[in-house]
């Protein structure tokens, strides 16, 4: 009686991975309970969207992942590179895929297959350093966001042209202290405020953005965990509402601060200050 629901989820899986419908194959492919011999059926499957799910399933043997590398289709490919059981090796092999999809928002090509590599904490240190100086800045960018990049690689990357280098190294929890705080003065207003919601910006850095220029880099000083109760109590006197509304849901915002927001002119911090105080824990 016991294995009665095993069964039957097996059996259900087993029609989804049969069905004509290769929208419910690639359920299936997603699902890691799927038994191995079927993943293996569906990775062969006539549906590159079928294949790429199963590529991307946490299930998937290493076997299995090192054939799908070798498939034609590039999202296929990707998907692999960015399964978090691909072995280092596999992803070794895939940071030199040369597959390109062509983003109509930005007008460009992409390398997804070296995007995602780039990005797999699994990578090794040599692949990452090899694509953290890429030609292409979506793929330093995505090295940028990898923890396990080298410290002299983030630090190179934080100095990178391509703001969307520096923006990813901002938000890098690995990013040192030195790095946050001159990324703190970066000219692009994104960057600055990725400073302010990495979980380990230093207080010198969020007091720096405290004073910015920009509402949105306030507002996620205002959000910062780290930020100090008295840099909330200053912010906490913003002109903009949206910084204001922030600090009223901010954990580490004092209590004094909390009522005064609570009859603050704008509705929305004060409904925010509102629900704190309800919550108490004072």
């Amino acid at each position: 009686m016991g294995n009665c629901a095993g069964d039957e989820q097996h059996l259900d899986l087993e029609e989804l991975a049969s069905s004509w419908d290769w929208h419910l194959r690639r359920k299936a492919a997603w699902n890691s309970a799927l038994p191995e011999p079927l993943l293996w059926s569906l990775a062969r499957d006539k549906v590159a969207w079928v294949r790429e799910a199963v590529a991307g399933n946490p299930s998937a043997s290493e076997e299995l992942l090192h054939l799908l590398t070798q498939d034609r289709d590039g999202f296929v490919r990707s998907a692999v590179a960015l399964n978090p059981g691909t072995p280092p090796e596999i992803l070794t092999e895939l940071s030199t895929d040369e597959m390109v999809d062509f983003d109509y928002a930005l007008g460009k090509n992409r390398y997804l297959v070296r995007e995602a590599v780039a990005r797999n904490p699994r990578a090794t240190r040599e692949a990452l350093s090899r694509l953290a100086s890429d030609g292409d800045e979506h793929v330093r960018a995505a090295a940028a966001s990898n923890p396990r990049l080298a410290p002299e690689l983030l630090a190179r990357l934080s100095r990178d042209q391509s703001w969307l280098a520096r923006n990813q190294v901002a938000r890098n929890p690995a990013a040192s202290e030195d790095i946050l705080i001159n990324l703190a003065d970066d000219r692009i207003a994104d960057v600055r405020a990725s400073v302010a919601y990495n979980p380990h910006a230093p207080p010198q850095a969020l007091r720096s953005l405290a004073a910015d220029r920009s509402w949105e880099v306030k507002e996620a000083v205002a959000r910062s965990p780290r930020a100090e109760a008295k840099l909330l109590e200053e912010l906490s006197a913003s002109r903009a509402w949206r910084v204001r509304e922030a600090v009223a849901k901010n954990a580490g915002t004092p209590l004094e601060t909390l009522k005064q927001l609570a009859q603050d002119s704008d509705q929305s911090v004060q409904e925010a200050a509102r629900k704190r105080l309800d919550k108490g824990g004072y």
